[in-house]
């Protein structure tokens, strides 16, 4: 049996063929999962939103399409649970929609997986000078302020900006167009998401 084949996967998975299950959770949950935490950016809730899709697909399995492509069906699945998940907890704000459609269709239109774009960022990451690296990690991993890294470290600020000025230009230039399109979606949005958190929390 060859679970390769988008057609003969979707007619199993109709047919309620375990085995077909079970492939399609070995080859794509790490990858789903990947992609659910760059919605969400927490691994527990982006293990529940491909666990609930995961459930949810199996309990619907005779309404599959078989003309539709599964993996892109997937990911429009997490896609649409994460929405479904974030509306409860808070409105979604403009800027955040874009974001989200934004990644949405980088995944739809790629013909690489997330989680292998991902991973290339994260290589380029790691592949810093170390105090660059270490800077560029505290401010868009940890979310620390310029001042905290300031305090954090004992130095500068204008070092830090020094620091964090060639982070994004040893990036920007080593990483391909659409590798580069996941990067900017990722710590540019984080930016412009606190700026606007500070800006929603001033006026409480």
């Amino acid at each position: 049996m060859d679970f390769n084949d988008n057609l003969f996967l979707a007619e199993q998975m109709k047919l309620g063929n375990a085995k077909a299950y079970d492939f399609l959770m070995h080859s794509f949950y790490q990858k789903l999962c990947g992609y659910a935490y760059t919605l969400s950016h927490d691994h527990a809730a982006a293990q529940d939103i491909v666990q609930n899709v995961f459930v949810k697909v199996w309990s619907n399995k005779k309404n599959i399409n078989t003309s539709f492509s599964i993996k892109s069906y997937l990911y429009k699945s997490v896609y649409n649970e994460f929405i479904n998940q974030y509306r409860k907890n808070k409105p979604v704000f403009f800027l955040e929609k874009k974001y989200l459609e934004s990644v949405d269709l980088v995944v739809e239109n790629s013909d690489e997986n997330l989680d292998q774009l991902l991973q290339l960022v994260d290589k380029e990451i790691r592949d810093l000078p170390p105090k660059c690296r270490e800077i560029f990690l505290l401010n868009k991993k940890e979310g620390l302020t310029h001042i905290e890294i300031s305090e954090h470290l004992n130095i500068s600020i204008k070092t830090i900006e020094g620091h964090m000025t060639r982070a994004f230009k040893i990036l920007r230039n080593k990483l391909h167009s659409k590798v580069k399109t996941i990067f900017f979606l990722l710590f540019d949005f984080n930016c412009a998401k606190s700026i606007n958190n500070f800006t929603d929390a001033s006026l409480k």
